[in-house]
């Protein structure tokens, strides 16, 4: 079973979220929080697998939660939620190491999908939502661009080709066929990547990528 927690302020929205995972035979809501103080608490008390963070929250915000959930060992997956489709706070978490957003409004059948994703440990890099926030809020001054070029100048050029693929939001079969590798390899070459650039998943992958305006 995947172990959820739900964090929102709103207690409606909590309720709404908990019905629609709870439908699915493979997940089950271990608890909620109202706020971040709370999330972290219960993070470290019930062990979920994935968290759903709300961003804005009174009090300690998403961000400051997430941040500190993921500092603890052995975190869950975090995506974070939001109204908006572009929130510069989700950006600031996906730098720390959160694994995507969802809106409050994503169908039923897209959250059950969401979570199911994480939990097998892939990030949801959505290239028609998750590219525009990073588009819209990536810092793109000269010494940041130069920072993030030097770094992925470490990497081989079928690494950069694989690197730049992802910042697309290919799967790794999608990479395997533009690229013909197979997907063993792609997930080998994925693996590689992070490991030599110092990121947790794919979509710090991405922002570094963007970052670097390639």
């Amino acid at each position: 079973m995947i172990r959820v927690l739900v964090v929102d302020d709103e207690a409606l929205v909590r309720s709404g979220l908990r019905m629609i995972l709870e439908t699915a035979d493979d997940i089950v809501v271990v608890g909620e929080a109202r706020d971040g103080e709370e999330a972290v608490g219960a993070a470290a008390r019930l062990r979920p697998h994935v968290v759903l963070m709300d961003v804005r929250m009174p009090g300690t915000d998403g961000l400051t939660a997430a941040a500190r959930v993921l500092a603890a060992p052995d975190p869950p997956k975090i995506v974070m939620l939001t109204t908006f489709d572009l929130d510069e706070y989700v950006h600031e978490a996906l730098r720390l190491g959160a694994v995507g957003f969802l809106l409050k409004d994503t169908p039923p059948r897209d959250l059950t999908a969401a979570v199911r994703t994480v939990a097998a440990g892939q990030a949801m890099l959505s290239p028609s939502v998750t590219r525009r926030l990073i588009d819209a809020f990536v810092d793109r001054a000269p010494s940041r661009s130069d920072s993030a070029r030097r770094r992925l100048a470490a990497l081989t050029g079928r690494e950069e080709d694989v690197i730049r693929a992802l910042a697309r939001g290919l799967s790794n079969a999608e990479i395997g066929r533009d690229l013909r590798l197979s997907e063993a390899t792609v997930k080998a070459h994925v693996s590689r990547v992070l490991a030599k650039l110092g990121l947790t998943n794919r979509v710090q992958a991405a922002i570094l990528v963007h970052d670097a305006d390639l």
